[in-house]
C-alpha cells in the first residue's frame, strides 16, 4: 500500500494538465487511469486551442436548420432516436442557454478563464520540451451562406469589446492564406491570434513525462474502485492499494459511473465526436484549421495527416459507431479542399461530456470531503486543461485562484 498527497483519476489532457500543476506546487500525485495517458476524448478533436472563443456552441433556433436535424439531413449533428427520451430534458435546458443573450453572458462570464489558455499553454509546452507541436498560424472560419455569416455578428462585435482580432476578408485573401481551398464560400473570417496543436496525443503525452520527471507516478488502475478508508481515499491499481488526502476526478464523460453512486447528480450528457484522416491530392496542403461552418465540421492539418472532425452526434456513450456524418460533409470537403485517400482505416470516436450551460464543473465535490472535480469541458478540454490544473492548484493548496472559480461551482445546477 502506498500514499500520496494527491490521486488524480483520469488521465486525458485535463488530468494530466492537473496532475502537472499539482506536481509542480511540490505535491505528491499519483495520476490513475485504465488505459494509456491521452487516447480518448482528448486524442480525437480539431488540435484548436480556444484562446479567443466567444459563443459557446447553440440549440438551432432557424426552423430549417433544425428540421434537418430532426430528418437526419444535417451534417453538423446527428442523433440515434432511441436515446432521444435520455437526453431531451438535457437538450431542453441546453436551448434556454442558446439565446443570443444567453451566449452573450455565458462569453463574458468565461471570458476570464479563456483568455488565460493560450499562455497557460506555452509556458507548460516550453517546461516540457513541447513547443514543437504548437502552431500560431490562426483559424479561418469560412460561411457558404449569408445567414451563417450575419447570425454570428453579434459574436464579432464580442470579439471587438474582448479586444480580440478578426478580419473579415475576400476570397483572394483567403487564396493568400491557403491557396488549395476553392471560392465556394460567400464570408470569411480569420482570426490570427488563434493557435492550434498538431498532433494532441503529442501534447498530452509531453505534460505526461514532465509530470513524471518532477516526482509524479502514472498507474493503471480503475477509477471506479475509489473508496473511503478512514479519513483517506483510496483506490485500487495494479500496483496495489493507493491512499491519499484528496482526490481530483478528472474522468470526462466518465466522470458519471462514479459520481452518481457517491450521490453526486449532475446534468451531464456527451457529445459523440468522430474524426478521420487523409492525405491531400497533388500538392495541396493547408496551414492552418478551417472551419467549414454551414457543414459543420473542421479540416485541419495534424501529424498524423489531414483530420477531419465532425460536429456533435447525441447517442449512448459507449454505443456501437455511427459516423453517417461523414456521408452529409465529406461534399463540403471535396468541394472546398483536394481532399486525397484515407489514410487510417477505422473512424475515430470520442464523447465530449458537456453541461447544458457550456462550462466545466471546476471545484470541491459536493458533500465529499477531499474530493475535487474538474470534468465537464465540452469541446474545450484541450483548450482548458492546463488552466483548470492552474486554478485547481490554486485552491487545494490554499491560495487564491488565478480566475474567479464562482462560474464554475458544482452547486449552480442545485
Amino acid at each position: 500500500m502506498a500514499r500520496v498527497d494527491v490521486v488524480v483519476l483520469g488521465a486525458g489532457v485535463v488530468g494530466v494538465s492537473t496532475a502537472l500543476q499539482l506536481a509542480r506546487r511540490s505535491m505528491s500525485v499519483a495520476l490513475v487511469d485504465r488505459g494509456p495517458p491521452g487516447e480518448e476524448t482528448s486524442y480525437g478533436n480539431a488540435g484548436i486551442i480556444e484562446g479567443n472563443t466567444i459563443f459557446a456552441p447553440a440549440f438551432p433556433h432557424d426552423p430549417m436548420a433544425l428540421l434537418r436535424v430532426i430528418f437526419k439531413q444535417a451534417p453538423e449533428a446527428n442523433y440515434q432516436f432511441s436515446f432521444l427520451p435520455s437526453v431531451l430534458p438535457w437538450l431542453a435546458r441546453f436551448r434556454s442557454w442558446s439565446s443570443t443573450a444567453k451566449r452573450i453572458e455565458h462569453a463574458r462570464t468565461v471570458r476570464p478563464l479563456f483568455a488565460t489558455a493560450i499562455p497557460e499553454h506555452e509556458a507548460l509546452l516550453a517546461e516540457a520540451g513541447g513547443s514543437k507541436y504548437l502552431r500560431k498560424a490562426g483559424w479561418l472560419k469560412l460561411y457558404r451562406k449569408d445567414g451563417s455569416f450575419k447570425t454570428l455578428a453579434a459574436e464579432r462585435e464580442l470579439a471587438k469589446e474582448f479586444g480580440i482580432t478578426y478580419d473579415i476578408i475576400d476570397s483572394e485573401k483567403v487564396k493568400a492564406l491557403e491557396p488549395a481551398l476553392s471560392p465556394v464560400f460567400k464570408h470569411a473570417v480569420f482570426w490570427p491570434n488563434a493557435v492550434s496543436i498538431n498532433n494532441p496525443l503529442g501534447v498530452t503525452r509531453a505534460y505526461l513525462s514532465r509530470f513524471e520527471a518532477l516526482g509524479g507516478v502514472f498507474l493503471t488502475g480503475d477509477a471506479r474502485s475509489l473508496h473511503r478508508n478512514g479519513a483517506l481515499w483510496r483506490v485500487e491499481t495494479n500496483e496495489g492499494s493507493l491512499d491519499a488526502e484528496q482526490v481530483v476526478v478528472a474522468l470526462g464523460p466518465w466522470a458519471p459511473d462514479l459520481l452518481e453512486p457517491l450521490g453526486i447528480k449532475l446534468p451531464m450528457a456527451v457529445k459523440r465526436g468522430y474524426h478521420r484522416h487523409f492525405r491531400a491530392r497533388g500538392n495541396a496542403s493547408l496551414g492552418r484549421p478551417v472551419l467549414d461552418a454551414d457543414y459543420g465540421y473542421n479540416i485541419t492539418p495534424m501529424e498524423q495527416g489531414i483530420r477531419i472532425t465532425t460536429g456533435a452526434e447525441f447517442s449512448p456513450r459507449d454505443a456501437e459507431s455511427t459516423p453517417v456524418q461523414f456521408d452529409r460533409l465529406m461534399p463540403g470537403v471535396e468541394s472546398l479542399f483536394p481532399i486525397g485517400e484515407r489514410i487510417d482505416d477505422k473512424t475515430w470516436k470520442g464523447a465530449r461530456p458537456c453541461f447544458p450551460d457550456s462550462r466545466p464543473i471546476i471545484d470541491r465535490a459536493p458533500g465529499q470531503k477531499g474530493m475535487w472535480l474538474a470534468i465537464g469541458h465540452a469541446h474545450w478540454g484541450l483548450t482548458l486543461g492546463p488552466s483548470t490544473g492552474r486554478m485547481l492548484g490554486d485552491m487545494m493548496s490554499g491560495g487564491t485562484p488565478f480566475v474567479d472559480p464562482a462560474p464554475y461551482r458544482a452547486t449552480r445546477f442545485s
